[in-house]
């Protein structure tokens, strides 16, 4: 009888695990008024309630490394600072990946600062009157001595900015309380491990620095365009699409009341209320960009302040690595010129044994002789010690001249 071997089921391919994956994210929906929901949504539903395309969701991945952007669009504003990631709607605001242990603080903060009591709405028309009466378009009129409550978005965008400027200030203080006493160590001992750890310093160093650029060259960005800034100020939008939906509902039921009204005078009323909401629509926005650039600016200081904290200690590593240097230098000379010194003390020596050399010779003279009475050996041993000296002051004479040459000449100093 044949084994029957046992059908194992076949596994899912690759790519439809990772559709799988990618068709639910772990979101956390903080709403402006109400408790907040947490949930898997998937991304065309996402996309429905944010209006969002598909490629700025990719930049909310925390499987994919995008650089810190603040993106503002029709329906919301989206923000990649660092480990806050999240889109900002003008009703609600949802957090990716809320169980990472970094985003606590941040949410912490955001519930700290949605729980603060908020002026019920009015209705779109009476938002009008108020944009006509000099109010905001969020129905808070001015009232002397009172603060001016600002928009939903705002708000968090302001969390959001606090909370990376925090983080990265935290870094910069921790780099700084490193970084300085290794560089003093390596300035006053040069061994292989205070040169590993000035190496690690410094490219943590360049990683923060870029990172706190690109968040301040962001914010720069902004600034220097009123209409990004126009366009991230969502509750003006869905005000004044509001009362151009009333008003147009308004003018059907003055057609359907007043069928033989001339039509030429209706759409110059047309025109002339398109006109008035668009002025005013124009008006709140330029007052409203000043509020976001007042904001934007804050923090523009705090992280600009950061980055020359950085940039003031690069500068230091840059001279320590100087100093280093200079004192490497300074080694090196002294090695040569002791290189020189020894050279000519052997060339020197090498005088010495030539002159002993010569005396080595099988050669008759009188001081090789034998001595045949003790007067004679006296005068031989006194000979030959002045041979031996002279030899000596010889050698030393000429390696002070050499000495002398070279530091006459300037080659040894």
């Amino acid at each position: 009888m044949e084994r029957r071997r046992p059908q194992i089921a076949p596994s899912p391919p690759v790519s439809r695990r990772k559709a799988a994956a990618a068709a639910s994210q772990e979101w956390l929906v903080v709403p402006a008024a109400g408790e907040q929901r947490a949930g898997e949504f998937g991304r065309h539903r996402i996309m429905e309630m944010t209006g969002l395309p598909a490629r700025d969701l990719r930049m909310l991945d925390p499987l994919l490394s995008y650089p810190s952007t603040i993106l503002g669009r029709d329906r919301a504003i989206v923000v990649n600072l660092e480990h806050v990631r999240a889109i900002v709607t003008a009703a609600e605001v949802l957090v990716r990946d809320p169980s990472n242990p970094r985003l606590r603080p941040f949410l912490q903060e955001l519930h700290a600062r949605l729980a603060l009591p908020v002026r019920p709405h009015p209705p779109p028309f009476r938002q009008s009157c108020i944009l006509l009466d000099g109010g905001d378009d969020q129905g808070n009129v001015p009232i002397s001595g009172s603060a001016k409550i600002p928009p939903f978005e705002f708000k968090v965008l302001e969390v959001c900015l606090e909370h990376t400027s925090k983080c990265m200030e935290t870094e910069t203080s921790v780099l700084e309380s490193e970084a300085y006493p290794a560089l003093d160590e390596l300035t006053t001992k040069v061994s292989t491990s205070n040169l590993d750890d000035v190496r690690q310093i410094k490219n943590r160093l360049v990683q923060l620095s870029g990172r706190v650029q690109k968040v301040r060259d962001d914010i720069e960005h902004l600034l220097d365009d009123d209409t990004d800034m126009c366009e991230m100020y969502l509750t003006r939008k869905l005000a004044f699409q509001g009362v151009n939906n009333e008003s147009s509902v308004n003018v059907d039921s003055n057609k359907h009341a007043f069928p033989d009204h001339d039509h030429d005078h209706e759409k110059e009323e047309e025109d002339r209320g398109g006109d008035t909401a668009s002025s005013h629509g124009s008006s709140a926005c330029v007052k409203h960009v000043e509020e976001l650039e007042m904001l934007l600016e804050a923090y523009f200081v705090e992280f600009d302040g950061t980055l020359n904290k950085l940039c003031h200690l690069r500068d230091y590593v840059d001279n320590t690595e100087n100093y280093i240097n200079l004192m490497l230098d300074k080694k090196q000379n002294q090695l040569l010129q002791m290189g020189v010194m020894l050279t000519t003390a052997t060339v020197v020596v090498t005088a010495g044994i030539v002159v002993v050399s010569l005396f080595g010779m099988n050669i008759h003279i009188e001081l090789m002789a034998d001595p045949e009475t003790p007067e004679m050996a006296r005068i031989k041993n006194m000979k030959f010690w002045e041979t031996t000296w002279g030899t000596v002051a010889g050698c030393a004479a000429i390696y002070l001249l050499a000495i002398y040459a070279g530091k006459k000449s300037k080659y040894l100093q």
